[in-house]
């Protein structure tokens, strides 16, 4: 559906029904789901590639009451979900957004498994973190896209697509948690299987890079935008890159028609009749709002976002210059998730999210006061609270994540990798410590050693029986869940024993930011009055969080901005009723369903 052009004022104009700034989850899910209704849609991305920090994630969504839940018998009463959320957001608990929420999950999902390209598998092991909140749910609660190969995208849209976050990957190949990482984890023991699927999948890979110069074999987050760019491209979803948004225009009654952008033809005016979507991205790379809104980051630069450059908050900006309230009233201002810093020869520094080696037996992480400071096996986002909290005003924000021998050999640590990818690429260049003893380790780290070696001592002495007394670490489903079934007598307790001993230092990072506009149930964003803003809708982490900045759950961003950013495409439609996303196209047959791909894939 190409978009009407015509010249005025020396601009180029385009007419659109919708527009939508910014290609993640949220604006993919906004476009896709208005273009379904039958209405012109422009995607414009400030990046020369689509995706934002939806491609650098695990692509989970956490989606209670989905319909591929319900298939596998599994039909929760909507109430638990209310409960859970209303015992862990506490005061920023808002009924109208999250019930707004949890009625469109099961057809946000429904609609996108089975109208388009982006099906999806269940996490049916998936836990909520906080197992013994009223509520909790032990699985079934989250999605996640189905493993895609990128063959199936036209080149020329492959080529918007952005690449697989190199840290997280192997090789810049990415391997989707579950049976497949499990299988390469397997491989580092000698398993015959193990090493077979890593063989073949990283054979693939090779094949994949000489012929196409690109990972091709789309896992996580990869996964989930490639899938929802074919969808969009198969609607006639016109996604523009390079293509930043500087402002928004409105009309006499100040309802919002569009916007200016620049492109690399020249400054475009794109008339959207019905509206704009933004979904930007939030601003975790604005140093200014970081500054002004982070704890402990008295520059803003104190702190590293697993978010591309491009998220600067340019929504938030274009949004207040028309009025829109931006929501600062949050528990915390970003989605933490500790990082480490990884140093490369050629001087670009990686950042690492350290999301499942914490829970992994045979580690614990500690300050520089030799002291543990967390249940390192909750979440990403207590990770990094608990290092916050423990850091005094004027002190550096940082940690040491230490492990044994045998964790090293048989888990990553950080960026280093299990048997038989060797260590001295990153003992040479600093990003991991080594001790023969605790007390060298700790010298070589800057930790107090005789604090270190008390510390590990007592930790020893109760992992043997299992326990952690400190921080009860291993004493839920969601801990559990995330070390190793064949550690006893607790899968995510073992004493660190035999050296030599490793360490990586940890810092505070992000996924993105919970603070954002304020927005009401249908993702119309709210100027300072608490009134909608005629035209100007928001999802995504440039909208304020449903969550009220706590992260109850894995996936707590991208389950609500695909499902905020379907039900801003449907209002734009004016789609009043959720039987409308059954009834403007035919039901996909079996013919129509992909083969199945060559990456298995579960919680």
């Amino acid at each position: 559906m190409p978009a009407s052009l015509d010249t005025h004022h020396d601009r180029t104009s385009l007419d659109c029904d919708v527009l939508v700034v910014g290609s993640g989850a949220g604006g993919l899910s906004a476009a896709v789901t208005a273009a379904y209704h039958g209405l012109k849609v422009i995607v414009v991305e400030k990046a020369d590639v689509c995706g934002g920090a939806t491609s650098w994630s695990g692509g989970w969504a956490w989606t209670p009451g989905n319909p591929l839940a319900k298939a596998d018998g599994v039909n929760e009463d909507r109430e638990l979900f209310r409960t859970y959320l209303r015992h862990r957001l506490g005061g920023n608990y808002r009924d109208d957004k999250v019930d707004a929420f949890l009625e469109a999950v099961p057809h946000m999902v429904g609609f996108f498994h089975d109208k388009t390209s982006l099906q999806f598998v269940p996490g049916a092991k998936i836990k909520d973190i906080y197992g013994s909140t009223p509520g909790a749910g032990t699985g079934h609660r989250s999605v996640g896209p189905k493993p895609f190969n990128a063959r199936r995208i036209r080149p020329e849209l492959r080529a918007k697509m952005r690449h697989q976050l190199y840290e997280t990957s192997f090789l810049g190949m990415g391997i989707m948690a579950g049976p497949d990482l499990t299988k390469f984890l397997s491989a580092s023991q000698g398993n015959v299987q193990g090493l077979f699927h890593a063989g073949w999948r990283v054979g693939l890979h090779l094949l994949d890079l000489l012929i196409h110069r690109r990972n091709m074999q789309l896992v996580n987050g990869t996964a989930l935008t490639g899938r929802l760019m074919k969808s969009a491209d198969d609607l006639g979803v016109d996604i523009r890159v390079s293509t930043p948004a500087k402002r928004l225009i409105t009309d006499a009654s100040g309802k919002v028609t569009g916007a200016v952008v620049s492109s690399p033809e020249g400054e475009l005016q794109i008339n959207a009749a019905r509206g704009v979507v933004l979904a930007a991205g939030g601003f975790p790379n604005d140093v200014t709002r970081r500054a002004a809104l982070f704890p402990k980051t008295p520059t803003g630069r104190e702190h590293w976002t697993l978010a591309p450059k491009e998220t600067t908050g340019d929504g938030i900006t274009m949004a207040q210059a028309v009025g829109a309230r931006f929501d600062t009233d949050m528990n915390s201002p970003a989605a933490w998730c500790p990082v480490s810093l990884v140093p490369y020869r050629s001087g670009r520094t990686g950042t690492f999210p350290h999301i499942m080696d914490r829970a992994k037996p045979g580690s614990i992480g500690v300050r520089a006061d030799g002291r543990r400071f967390v249940n390192e096996a909750n979440g990403y986002y207590d990770y990094v609270e608990g290092m916050l909290n423990a850091t005094l005003d004027g002190e550096p924000v940082e940690a040491w994540q230490i492990a044994d021998a045998a964790f090293v050999r048989k888990f990553p640590l950080g960026m280093a990798k299990p048997l038989p990818v060797p260590l001295f690429p990153f003992l040479r260049s600093g990003y991991l410590k080594k001790g023969r003893t605790i007390e060298e380790l700790a010298v070589a780290c800057g930790i107090d050693p005789e604090s270190l070696a008390k510390t590990v001592a007592d930790f020893n002495k109760n992992a043997r029986k299992g326990v952690d007394p400190d921080f009860d670490r291993g004493a839920s489903e969601f801990n559990r869940y995330g070390g190793d079934p064949k550690n006893t007598p607790n899968p995510s307790l073992r004493p660190l024993e035999k050296g030599p001993f490793y360490a990586v230092k940890i810092v505070p990072g992000s996924f993105g930011t919970f603070a954002g506009l304020a927005a009401d149930s249908r993702a119309r964003v709210l100027d300072t009055a608490g009134r909608p803003i005629a035209g100007l809708y928001v999802a995504g982490n440039d909208q304020a969080s449903v969550m009220g900045g706590h992260y109850p759950a894995g996936g707590i961003n991208l389950g609500p901005a695909l499902t905020f950013g379907y039900i801003a495409g449907r209002d734009l439609a004016n789609a009043t009723h959720y039987e409308d996303d059954s009834s403007l196209a035919p039901e996909r047959t079996a013919g129509d369903e992909e083969p199945a791909d060559h990456v298995t894939a579960s919680a």
